[in-house]
């Protein structure tokens, strides 16, 4: 079938290294907005100029903190000196901090991840009684703040005994609201039905269907759930000032928040530790930019095989 002279036109025009028109010649209109892109940049700055300002503030004294910009470098490099001086400082109790964190944050992630995902899957793809009243609890518990259930879950804990110790911090950390909402939405697109009656007839159970099934299609979701676990807990402070009391059990937050206090109270034997404060702030969180950097792959290999379904 032979193309027409308008189609070979259009396709003449379409010569890589060439400008790109229209079949009447005309240059396409441009779809760049000003107002987004500046929206886009201010948005950028934002997030950027804190850490831009944490990093060159790791680099200068203590004396250098508060008598130069804060943009701008001090009169001596003094980042490995801070490095030094925090790991060193009360016998290097800010590894056993940053351990603690690991701790905390990894299997709160983990667990609020597998908690959240089979409830997720549970409220999408069964029917059972009261499964509606409960979804509703769960979008209620989003609204609710953290904060306004610290006292309760004290309580709680305190009656049970488990105050002071890192299971105060794990177990309330397992609960996710907004988890079990987002896995339910994703999970009800991600997992066609068709599949799981094809398991079922072949004879799978339904554990053996959600684990061999489910959980391999709900990959991205999962990880958005874990980052947000994770940075949720990693950068938790008012739970874990409440229920720990030994310094060996801090995590940053809490262990950073005293060495500050530290530093500004008035009495004679009050040390300035603003330069470790602000280095450990800066080394706090490298590892949660390296998750995110290690775990957006799963993110990009999610929407690319989600694209070609059909």
């Amino acid at each position: 079938m032979n193309a027409s002279p308008a189609t070979v036109t259009v396709n003449a025009r379409r010569v890589p290294g060439k400008k790109r028109t229209t079949a009447s010649g005309r240059k396409p209109k441009s779809t760049r907005s000003t107002v987004l892109t500046i929206a886009v940049w201010a948005c950028v700055a934002y997030f950027l100029l804190p850490l831009l300002w944490l990093l060159i503030a790791s680099t200068k004294s203590n004396s250098d903190l508060f008598s130069t910009f804060g943009y701008g470098f001090g009169r001596s490099f003094e980042l490995f000196t801070n490095i030094g001086a925090l790991f060193t400082q009360d016998g290097g109790v800010f590894w056993r901090w940053m351990l603690n964190t690991i701790l905390y944050a990894g299997i709160s992630a983990i667990g609020a991840a597998f908690f959240a995902t089979a409830a997720g899957y549970a409220f999408a793809k069964y029917r059972f009684l009261g499964d509606k009243p409960l979804f509703y609890g769960v979008l209620g518990a989003i609204m609710i703040p953290t904060t306004a259930l610290a006292l309760p879950t004290y309580l709680l804990f305190a009656n049970a005994g488990l105050t002071n110790t890192p299971w105060a911090i794990i177990l309330p950390s397992l609960v996710s609201p907004f988890g079990v909402f987002l896995m339910r939405v994703y999970t009800a697109d991600a997992v066609d039905d068709s599949l799981l009656e094809a398991a079922r007839i072949d004879g799978a159970g339904e554990f053996r269907i959600f684990f061999q099934v489910g959980l391999r299609l709900l990959g991205p979701g999962i990880v958005t759930v874990v980052l947000f676990a994770l940075v949720s807990t990693w950068n938790n402070y008012f739970l874990p000032l409440i229920m720990l009391n030994s310094s060996e059990l801090y995590p940053l937050t809490v262990g950073l928040a005293q060495w500050q206090s530290a530093s500004t109270s008035g009495g004679g034997g009050s040390q300035a530790l603003f330069s470790s404060v602000i280095t450990g702030s800066f080394v706090s969180i490298l590892p949660l930019v390296v998750a995110f950097l290690f775990l957006q792959r799963y993110w990009q290999s999610g929407l690319a095989s989600g694209s070609v379904k059909g």
